[in-house]
């Protein structure tokens, strides 16, 4: 039960004593910790929720500490959140939304006739489509940290037997106090052409970043330019098959398309995937094989599949490590919200930051080679840029956040003869060591200089 909890903040097991208040309600539900997020789980608490706009009981209330420094919970953390990681609230509580608003039999209809369908045409269907996305009460919009929240929330408990801190591994390596990384997923043969220029502008202001390549049917394979891109510091991806919008229609299905997108991986020398359209049923996920995907955003709202993660960090789906996209990709932004400025952006990166979380950005070939779309990417490029130096933020390529959080996963603190605590494990010269403590009713993070 405290497993989330230990490898979130990769600290020593032996010192998180969580337990349930047994019994927990056979029935999931909804509820939530005050002001902390919104939760799905058994729990133990007589109202079972099963609607997000309901009114849903109140269970920190009901968390205890013993005189022995027990911490009783009346709910499963690890089982909440993984329920929300995996977005089993949404299979349980709102299928019948999804079906409702992007059936199977209109995705079947919608994909055979796209390619003839006029681009005005398709943007009205997709604003209709996701009509009423702004009353959808969980996830959190524009950015839902419910994870991040209970962890607080835990932690601050915890502090009552720890008043001088807990010692954890930090987030991300050297010190940096968050992560940025930009994506691109291509979708036309236009867009494939674009990558070259994408990668002047991207790189003229510091930045590295990840290209997503379909590898059937959609356009040819340049291997030139994927070359270039790799010789470049860039990162070369699979985006799907054959973005047909079948991906995730059936586990047999995907099962066949999974063993032709490995191959494809081996030939691309890829490391990560992105779902198209951002499809996906993370249980199925074991049958990749990367090291990273990039298929589960952070809040849904705007996506034909509905849902979200509720983090800001990445996290691990069996063997591949999660890097959940974090903001709203530029094509709602621009076709749906139909904004053409910075300030959603900034708010949620504002947002992330508060976490010390990961901002992840999709920015598409295909949807920014237009004058006014270009100049709305050039200056997210130079709010990057400066957010990064002032915020000491690591500019990092998606395959390089991958490989740290499976490093730090695997890196163990213990006390040297002093007592003092250090990190054991590959990776372990660019940790450090942090201590969480309450000050003023705030979590505080401190973190240690390495000798």
């Amino acid at each position: 039960m405290k497993q989330a909890f230990v490898d979130y903040y990769q600290c020593p097991s032996e010192l998180v004593d969580f337990q349930t208040i047994t019994p927990l309600q056979q029935q999931t539900g909804y509820f939530n910790l005050g002001d902390a997020g919104l939760y799905f789980g058994q729990h133990n608490h007589q109202q079972v929720v099963h609607n997000a706009h309901q009114d849903s009981p109140n269970l920190l209330l009901d968390c205890q500490m013993t005189p022995e420094g027990h911490c009783l919970l009346p709910f499963n953390p690890s089982e909440v959140a993984e329920n929300l990681r995996l977005e089993r609230y949404v299979s349980a509580a709102h299928a019948n939304v999804l079906k409702r608003i992007f059936s199977y039999t209109a995705r079947q209809t919608y994909y055979a006739i796209r390619p003839y369908m006029p681009v005005n045409i398709r943007k009205y269907l997709q604003r209709r489509a996701l009509h009423g996305w702004d009353k959808i009460p969980f996830p959190h919009w524009p950015v839902d940290t419910s994870i991040e929240q209970m962890m607080h929330k835990l932690l601050y408990l915890n502090a009552q037997v720890h008043p001088k801190g807990l010692p954890f591994i930090w987030f991300w390596p050297k010190g940096y106090q968050g992560a940025v990384i930009i994506s691109h997923d291509v979708e036309t043969a236009t867009g494939r052409d674009f990558c070259p220029k994408l990668m002047d502008m991207t790189e003229a202001h510091e930045f590295r970043s990840s290209f997503q390549f379909i590898p059937e049917k959609r356009y040819e394979r340049d291997d030139k330019l994927l070359n270039q891109i790799r010789k470049r510091g860039f990162e070369v991806n699979l985006h799907g098959l054959n973005h047909d919008g079948h991906l995730f229609d059936n586990y047999q299905e995907f099962y066949k398309r999974a063993q032709k997108i490995n191959e494809h991986a081996r030939s691309y020398q890829a490391e990560g995937f992105r779902s198209p359209v951002m499809y996906r049923n993370p249980d199925w996920f074991k049958e990749l094989d990367f090291s990273y995907d990039m298929s589960m955003p952070n809040v849904a709202h705007l996506d034909p599949q509905r849902g979200g993660c509720c983090t800001v960090m990445p996290y691990f789906i069996d063997h591949i490590v999660e890097l959940p996209l974090t903001t709203t990709q530029d094509y709602p932004l621009f076709n749906i919200l139909q904004r053409y400025n910075l300030e959603l952006w900034k708010q949620q990166c504002q947002e992330i930051l508060k976490h010390h979380g990961l901002i992840s950005m999709l920015i598409h070939p295909d949807y920014v080679i237009e004058s006014r779309t270009r100049a709305v990417y050039e200056t997210l490029l130079a709010y990057l840029s400066k957010l990064a130096d002032t915020e000491n933020l690591w500019r990092a390529l998606p395959k390089e956040v991958a490989h740290w959080w499976r490093q730090r996963s695997r890196m163990r603190l213990y006390q040297d003869q002093e007592g003092a605590w250090k990190i054991r494990g590959e990776g372990a010269e660019n940790a450090r060591v942090a201590f969480a403590r309450v000050e003023d009713q705030h979590i505080v993070y401190d973190l240690v200089d390495p000798a």
